[in-house]
């Protein structure tokens, strides 16, 4: 129930005003008094009543309680003491200053000047500067808590918004990359379908005209393929990009790269497992990528481990891995480099599995199962 009229501050504050209301009355009807008790008891009831609005206008019923606390001159009586704390402490947490300021003086100058000319003690304005003006600096406190807890988490709002808009970002740009390499890979397939196509048509004998005419149809719809390729080239590819003059990497350049990694410092180990078997040009590049991502890797947060690399050939899947001893940094970053998405983006493409992270002795790996053949990724 608590817990409900928490979020309804208007229901609490009513709450709030008539208990105070019921309080004065129960203290009025205890208490002697120099006025008529109807009188008293409307007077209490619109003062107390008026707490109700206290937080839309704080500085308003701060002054209406003040004031009415003067005339109904209730010495001794618990709740107009409890409605004065109560509206100062709520100037204190409503307001900003030079606003609240004004609501301090409300609370505390009526009452020294009160003091002042009736001769009050020191008692007296200490009193009413620690109970009102108390009241009003902790309201102020709270005010300030909850400005800066409001602030930490809007601020952590926005990293989150921001990491979710990189992270999309960095997919739909790791996912472009991957679309204009594998442009690379099925352009250059198309390419040796019409020119071998070309090929065999010519040395058929020419006799066999209606095989030649076919070929020469497989021929110009293979050329017209390359065409719309260039054109998808031309969306994909980023300002200035200029198409790859190079065949797109695959495992058959795997010395070169670990002879890299090995003149950067890092002693690297090959280890091939099975029997190797020709694999389709898109998975032999995922493969490549995967392997020299975690090489640089090593290169940049694992500076000192050793390295192995595995290729581990199964009937209808390899299992490629990338295993570091520990360094002064092993990990896995995003930053410059195709990075965890990239990989991730890759490997999914081609129904496959990845999975990074520490070894429990120490080190990173890094290890990818990718099917090579239809139906391998069930």
């Amino acid at each position: 129930m608590v817990r409900g009229l928490a979020g309804r501050p208007a229901i609490v504050d009513a709450l709030v005003a008539g208990a105070l209301v019921a309080l004065g009355l129960v203290e009025a009807a205890t208490t002697p008094l120099d006025r008529p008790a109807w009188l008293h008891a409307l007077l209490t009831v619109v003062v107390m009543g008026a707490v109700a609005w206290r937080r839309r206008f704080p500085l308003a019923v701060l002054a209406f309680v003040v004031a009415g606390m003067m005339v109904i001159d209730a010495d001794g009586q618990f709740a107009v003491f409890a409605a004065l704390v109560i509206v100062s402490f709520t100037a204190g947490t409503e307001l900003d200053p030079p606003r609240a300021w004004v609501g301090l003086a409300l609370a505390v100058v009526p009452f020294c000047i009160a003091f002042a000319v009736t001769g009050g003690e020191v008692s007296d304005f200490v009193a009413v500067t620690v109970l009102y003006g108390g009241s009003w600096v902790v309201g102020q406190a709270v005010r300030d808590r909850t400005r800066r807890s409001l602030e930490a988490a809007e601020r952590a709002d926005r990293a989150e918004r921001t990491r979710e808009e990189d992270a999309a970002r960095a997919v739909a740009a790791e996912r472009a990359r991957i679309a204009r390499e594998l442009h690379d890979v099925v352009a250059h397939s198309i390419s040796v379908i019409a020119v071998q196509t070309q090929a065999v048509r010519r040395r058929l004998d020419p006799a066999l005209g209606r095989e030649i005419d076919d070929l020469r149809a497989v021929e110009v719809t293979a050329r017209q393929a390359m065409a719309e390729m260039r054109r998808l080239f031309g969306v994909l590819r980023a300002d200035g990009e200029r198409p790859a003059l190079a065949p797109q990497p695959g495992l058959d350049q795997l010395d070169r790269l670990v002879a890299d990694t090995r003149a950067a410092g890092a002693p690297v180990d090959v280890v091939i497992e099975g029997q190797p078997v020709p694999l389709p040009p898109g998975v032999g590049l995922v493969a490549y990528r995967v392997v020299q991502e975690g090489l640089t890797n090593v290169r940049r947060h694992a500076t000192g481990s050793r390295v192995t690399v595995c290729l581990r050939y199964r009937d209808a899947e390899l299992d490629v891995e990338v295993v570091d001893t520990g360094g002064t940094g092993a990990g896995l970053s995003d930053g410059g480099g195709l990075g965890l998405v990239g990989m991730r983006e890759r490997v999914a493409l081609y129904g496959g599995v990845l999975e990074v992270g520490p070894q429990p002795g120490g080190g990173f790996a890094v290890r990818a199962r990718l099917p090579f053949r239809e139906g391998a990724a069930a």
